[in-house]
Order: structure tokens, then C-alpha cells, then sequence
């Protein structure tokens, strides 16, 4: 059977894992069409990720499978700090079932799993076409600016060799990758690389260990435990210098290793599904962009994984960009827009970075004497006031100020941080998340009625607008009090604090503020005045509207 391709699309991801399947839904919810292309026809069957948070979460949302991932996952009750003969240093509780985000702080589930959900998403959505059995071959970016980028591959199925047309690509693939290569980036480290030992068991009979994360802080074998699902465990052993897989892959002596966490189970229920060796490396590269050509996800950076946040940058990174090239592509906005990309996510991924890097040396790192330092000073720390929420709040730092991003001002809310996610009563008084309302685009909180000025921005944006004192989302008999969902309709006033408006991005990222007005006045003539930096970059003079006509694919 002959497979055939288009000739030219406006989108080309190459990659379908997490991060490349999550770009081409948003870009679909956006209305511009993909064209996905894989290696491998199926989702790689073992676990890679084991975790995200709920800012993760809430992406998960943005892609429409939150719900059935919630069947998926499990939530973990935080992090225990152990040392080498497993006394318990510090307890880090994560265990809020509603985050700032709207959903579990911590999630673990199998990546698998989590990749078929978003394949069988992608069936919801015409649009994007996914191609498994595909080899990349080139990626040719243009000559000249605004000629569109070559892609050529060869259909594994077949043999044949085609090549086709893309408006952008989206190099969604992995640490090896080709499209890094094709754009001439390369990969910097931020700290040194350390190999890791993976084990990964189902046992039906639950361990009787502690239900979180355990993380031994021990110099002379750091390891890490995790309970991912129902009948599903993993370990993380670091290696030592010299010290090969091999010396610790046996089964008695892998039984040896897990036996702190497994006393009293039969060994045979304990089912080894595999063991692999992995470098954990701490990099970013050092181009992001040439033209349309993007990099997202391990592409552009990879993260050690102590504080559970690879995968979940490389979704930060499509919830990034998908709207801003969807606005582009669809003739809203300049293709200056497409600059912030870099400039917001690469300082965002190296900050995480090594924030991750550190805290594992903090809790591995040194030798017998910071081992004995740490035994003393973790115990302390876990007792201050509010240490759990401090640690395991959600590690993603605010954007910083950019033109997207807002200015050096403070204020509240901040332009650069995401905005919560609570629940509230739609007008019919039924509870909803708070995205769920804003729908796929801008979106404006006001708490006071709106000046003209501020009328005509929302409406060259195409903003939601969600009046929080519209009396018709108090719930039926709550009165003037906070009860049930409208409790989260206060809490989103209260975070507003001295704001008459805010004004969010489709990737709910606070963009910018409006003062609140005195008693009888509008609002948001401030919030239109300094609109005059980024306005003309989100509304482009030329077509306002997408037409899906001109961006479906050409069919050959």
C-alpha cells in the first residue's frame, strides 16, 4: 500500500512524544493544522517520566485529556529526606488535592500510559496527522526569510524517500536531536553529568514503605524511591566512579539493593521489567529559533531529575509557543512574536536547571563530612514554619520581565507569574476551572466595569472577559458569603488585590494590570496606555482572522 504525504503544511513536528504530541493539540485548539512524524508507530513501552505537577497538570487541560489522565496518575504525598541507613531527615508534604493550579501538587503516573492518551487525543482533532515509521533525514532551513523550511524523510514501511514543505518545525526530538543539529546548536552543560541506575518492578502486593517520594542522601550510594502506580515501582541508584550497571543488574544483588523498601515480600511476586543505566545531564542549548525552525523539549535542555521537572519543560514549552505561532501563522499577530519564545524559555529551562542540579547536590552531594552536615541541618530546616510549601511549591520561576512579560515594576499580580486556578460558578451557579471559562485565547478578570479604551484593546486581542462582580456567578443562596466553588471566586478577587482588571495570555501568564478604579469609574486606561509596547506585536495590521481554508494541508 502506497502511503501518501502532503506537499506542504503549515506545521511539521517532528517527534511525538509528550512535548511534540502536546504542540500539535494546542496548535489544533488554535486552529492551525499539524503534521506529526515519528520514529516509532507506538508510544517507547517503558517508563521514562514518572511525574509532573500541577502546573503540568493544568497544560494537560489546555490539551483537553486532564480528566482522563486523571484515572492515570496518583497522587504522591510528597518527599521524605533519608540518610544512609534510612532515618528519616525531613518531611516535605505535598499533599493538597487542589494546588494552585487547580489539580494534585504532585503526580505520578507511566509515561506510556500518558502517550497513548495524547495519541488518541490527537484522533479528536482532523487536523493533525500523526506518522509513525518515519526517519527524519534533513531539515533544511530557508535562504531566504519567509521561504518556507524542507523536510525530508523516509517512510520506514515502504523505503521511499519524500520530501515536503513546512510554514515552521517544531524539533520535538529528543536529546540526539536532528533539528538541533540542522540549526546549528549545540548543547552546553551547567553541571557535571552523573550515571544513574533505573530500576523499574510490578509487584501486586503493596510495599510497606512510607506512600511518597523517599530520596536517601547518602554519599555513598544516593538513591531514590517512588511509588509511579497501583503495582508499579522505581528505583534510581547512583553509580559510582568506575563502578559498571552490570555490577548491580543481577538479581540478588538488585534484591539486595531494593530490600530496605520490600522486607516481607515474596521475592518472586517482585516482576524486574527493566534495568537501564541513564546520564543524567544538566544543559541547555544555545539557540532555540532560526526562522521557523523551533526546538522544544530535551531538543533544547535537559534536567536532572530531582526535583521531577524534564518532561514538564519540555510541555512548558509548547503551551509557550503553540499560541504564539498559531497568532502568527493565522495572520493575528507580527512574527516579532515569535522572538519572545527563546527569550522567555530559555531563561525559565536554565533557572530550572540548576535548581535541580543544586538540590541534588544539596541532598547527594560531597563526602563524609557533608553527609554529617546535612544529617544535622535538614532536620532543622524541616521544622521552620512553612518549610514544606516553601520547598515543594511549584519550582517554576516567574517569567522574567521581557515584552511579554511585563516590566521591572513590582506589583501584584506580577506580569510574568501564572495565574491561580480555582473553581468557580459559571452563571448558572455550576463550578468550573477557572481555564475552562477563559476558553483558548486572551483573557481579562475585571472586578470593575471596563473604560472604552480597555473595551477596545479586549476587542482587538479577542479576549474573554470574566467579570468576577457579576452578581449572576454568586451560587444560588450563598448570599453575600463564600460557600462551596464561590469560595474560589473571592480567592481569585483576593489575588487580584488592589487590580481592577487583569489581563492573562492564552497561556495564562499575567501580562499586565489595571489600577482599580475610585467608586463610579471604569478601569484600564493605564492597563491600554502601556499597551503601546506589546500591542502591536499581538495585533498585527494585516488579517485579523485565521482562515482554515488557506491552512489546511495540501494533499499529494
Amino acid at each position: 500500500m502506497t502511503t501518501t504525504f502532503p506537499q506542504r503544511v503549515p506545521v511539521a513536528v517532528i517527534g511525538a512524544g509528550p512535548t511534540g504530541l502536546s504542540a500539535a493539540t494546542l496548535l489544533a485548539r488554535h486552529g492551525v493544522p499539524a503534521l506529526v512524524l515519528d520514529r516509532h508507530r507506538a508510544p517507547y513501552p517503558l517508563p521514562r517520566a514518572v511525574h509532573l505537577d500541577d502546573e503540568v497538570h493544568r497544560i494537560l487541560q489546555a490539551v483537553g485529556i486532564h480528566e482522563a489522565f486523571r484515572a492515570l496518575t496518583r497522587p504522591a504525598r510528597g518527599m521524605r529526606l533519608l540518610d544512609g541507613s534510612h532515618r528519616v531527615l525531613a518531611e516535605l508534604l505535598r499533599d493538597n488535592p487542589h494546588g494552585w493550579h487547580g489539580f494534585p501538587q504532585a503526580n505520578m503516573f507511566d509515561q506510556p500510559e500518558l502517550e497513548q492518551l495524547l495519541r488518541d487525543n490527537i484522533r479528536k482533532h482532523p487536523s493533525v496527522t500523526l506518522r509513525g515509521g518515519i526517519e527524519v533525514t534533513t531539515v533544511t532551513p530557508p535562504a531566504q526569510h519567509g521561504a518556507p523550511v524542507e523536510v525530508s524523510f523516509r517512510d520506514e514501511g515502504t523505503g521511499a524517500s519524500h520530501t515536503l514543505l513546512a510554514d515552521a518545525v517544531l524539533g520535538c526530538d529528543g536529546a540526539n536531536s536532528l533539528v538541533r543539529a540542522s540549526i546549528g546548536s549545540r548543547l552546553h552543560d551547567l553541571a557535571a553529568p552523573q550515571r544513574w541506575l533505573v530500576v523499574d518492578i510490578r509487584c501486586r502486593l503493596p510495599l510497606p514503605a512510607w506512600d511518597g517520594v523517599h530520596q536517601i542522601c547518602d554519599p555513598r550510594r544516593a538513591a531514590t524511591y517512588m511509588r509511579v502506580g497501583e503495582d508499579r515501582y522505581r528505583w534510581e541508584f547512583r553509580l559510582r566512579t568506575g563502578e559498571q550497571p552490570e555490577e548491580l543488574t543481577d538479581r540478588r544483588r538488585l534484591l539486595q539493593l531494593i530490600a530496605p523498601w520490600t522486607a516481607g515480600i515474596p521475592e518472586d511476586e517482585l516482576h524486574v521489567l527493566r534495568t537501564a543505566s541513564y546520564t543524567f545531564r544538566a544543559q541547555v542549548a544555545d539557540r532555540w529559533r532560526m526562522g521557523r525552525v523551533f526546538l522544544l523539549g530535551d531538543a533544547a535542555h535537559l534536567t536532572p531529575p530531582f526535583i521531577g521537572q524534564g518532561m514538564g519543560a519540555g510541555m512548558r514549552d509548547a503551551h509557550n509557543l503553540a499560541w504564539k505561532l498559531a497568532r502568527v501563522l493565522t495572520g493575528r499577530a507580527s512574527e516579532a512574536l515569535l522572538d519572545t519564545y527563546q527569550a522567555e524559555r530559555r531563561r525559565h529551562a536554565r533557572q530550572l536547571i540548576r535548581t535541580a542540579a543544586g538540590v541534588g547536590a544539596v541532598m547527594t552531594g560531597g563526602g563524609a563530612g557533608s553527609a554529617l552536615a546535612r544529617n544535622a541541618v535538614l532536620p532543622a530546616l524541616a521544622r521552620l514554619p512553612g518549610a514544606s510549601g516553601l520547598v515543594l511549591s511549584a519550582v517554576s520561576p516567574p517569567l522574567r520581565p521581557g515584552s511579554l512579560a511585563g516590566s521591572r515594576r513590582l506589583g501584584h499580580p506580577r506580569p510574568g507569574t501564572l495565574c491561580p486556578q480555582p473553581r468557580i460558578p459559571d452563571t448558572d451557579g455550576t463550578p468550573r476551572l477557572l481555564d475552562d471559562l477563559l476558553g483558548e485565547d486572551f483573557a481579562l478578570l475585571a472586578t470593575a466595569p471596563l473604560s472604552p479604551a480597555l473595551h477596545a484593546l479586549v476587542g482587538a486581542l479577542d479576549a474573554r472577559v470574566l467579570h468576577l462582580h457579576d452578581p449572576r456567578r454568586r451560587e444560588p443562596g450563598a448570599g453575600g458569603a463564600a460557600q462551596g466553588a464561590d469560595a474560589g471566586t473571592d480567592a481569585l478577587t483576593r489575588w487580584m488585590g488592589g487590580a481592577g482588571a487583569v489581563l492573562l495570555r492564552p497561556d495564562r501568564v499575567v501580562l499586565a494590570t489595571a489600577a482599580r478604579p475610585r467608586p463610579g469609574r471604569t478601569c484600564g486606561d493605564d492597563l491600554a496606555a502601556a499597551a503601546a509596547v506589546w500591542a502591536p506585536m499581538l495585533c498585527s495590521s494585516g488579517r485579523t482572522a485565521a482562515d482554515p481554508a488557506a491552512l489546511a494541508p495540501e494533499r499529494g
